[in-house]
């Protein structure tokens, strides 16, 4: 018997766990939602870890992955903007990237006809880390005092300098593919 539905059934629980967080989160129960939260950012790194080391990736995980992930974050960074945890300003850099990343794949997707090929880049999953270690460290600070609000607040530009740079980094490689995709396909090039 086979496992290797398992990364995308992560993928999948990945997806789900942002109701809970959310309304965790918005009913003040900050103990439970970091536990739920953390088992969903386990999910993250195991799915992915599975996936590449039983080579059992495919091309659904490839799009649940990231979806999962965007789904996840999104949630938890607009939940804790409405509860006054986390400025409004680092929660619409962190959406208006997603939104941009998902745009230029659905535009790359039209131009090739496939995002085979296409693959977070190492900024992305850097930023993702410093993404899920900023929302820990927002929901511990409210619950422990500890990292103290300095530090959240540091994290929280350095959130913000991984977004921006990952949201600039996918730009301009997937438009320079997008670019090499149109020479390729064109009669005169």
């Amino acid at each position: 018997m086979t496992l290797r539905w398992l990364p995308n059934a992560l993928c999948v629980l990945r997806m789900l766990l942002a109701v809970p967080t959310a309304w965790f989160l918005t009913h003040g129960q900050y103990e439970i939602t970091f536990v739920v939260f953390l088992i969903a950012a386990i999910t993250d790194g195991l799915d992915g870890f599975i996936a590449k080391r039983f080579n059992w990736t495919s091309e659904l995980g490839k799009v649940l992955d990231p979806m999962a992930d965007k789904l996840l974050l999104v949630t938890v960074f607009i939940t804790l903007a409405i509860i006054g945890k986390v400025a409004l300003w680092l929660v619409v850099l962190v959406v208006v990237r997603d939104v941009i990343i998902a745009v230029g794949a659905a535009i790359y997707r039209r131009m090739s006809g496939s995002l085979s090929g296409a693959a977070p880049t190492l900024i992305s999953k850097l930023n993702t880390v410093v993404q899920i270690s900023y929302v820990l460290a927002a929901i511990s600070s409210t619950v422990t005092s500890w990292p103290s609000a300095v530090m959240v607040e540091l994290l929280g530009y350095v959130t913000a300098l991984t977004t921006v740079i990952s949201g600039v980094d996918y730009i301009v490689t997937y438009s320079k593919r997008a670019a090499n995709l149109h020479r390729a396909a064109s009669p005169n090039s």
